[in-house]
């Protein structure tokens, strides 16, 4: 018996979520399809029937998982608040529901260019919204302040889980907003 439309479009959606959480945790490296197929309910042999290759599995992966962050930067119109939402213990404890950006950046020196592609227009689009929520400063540049901004949260994000001192983990966390916040008055 044949799948509809509908039962292959949700089937879909299944391995993408699946894949997104996934590879924010383990890194794109650290789960294979095999493990994503048989979480998603899938058999690895259905791969094919939604998937070109691995890579486009990633790509596809990686707008799910960006998808998670269009909703966080919706909510968010204040940078303190961006700052402490982003910069905390709850996000830093759960990678697979958290900013892809910071997840994946350790990998993306070595991803696809495809994969890189998607990643670079995510960034892109992230650094639009951080610009508008970087307050004028006298003559400072106010893109220059969310590249800076960007980089030391997902520096900060990715030192606080690769640490194994917790104490040292929200150190980095709480002085890199403190003094992002203090920069961005």
């Amino acid at each position: 018996m044949g799948y509809s439309k509908s039962d292959k479009a949700e089937t879909h959606t299944r391995i993408l979520n699946v894949a997104a959480k996934r590879f924010r945790e383990l890194g794109l490296e650290g789960i294979g399809v095999a493990d994503v197929m048989k979480e998603a309910g899938v058999t690895v042999g259905g791969f094919y029937k939604h998937f070109d290759s691995r890579d486009e599995l990633v790509v596809e992966a990686l707008a799910t998982a960006f998808q998670d962050l269009d909703r966080w930067e919706e909510s968010t119109d204040k940078l303190t608040n961006a700052l402490n939402s982003y910069l905390s213990e709850e996000h830093r404890d759960a990678p697979g529901a958290g900013c892809a950006l910071g997840a994946l950046l350790g990998d993306m020196s070595r991803a696809s260019r495809s994969a890189k592609a998607v990643y670079t227009a995510r960034l892109k689009r992230t650094l639009a919204y951080s610009t508008g929520l970087v307050p004028q400063n006298g003559n400072s540049d106010r893109r220059a302040r969310a590249i800076l901004t960007i980089s030391a949260m997902l520096g900060a994000i990715n030192l606080s889980r690769a640490v194994s001192d917790p104490k040292l983990s929200r150190e980095i966390l709480q002085r890199t907003r403190d003094e992002l916040i203090s920069l961005n008055k």
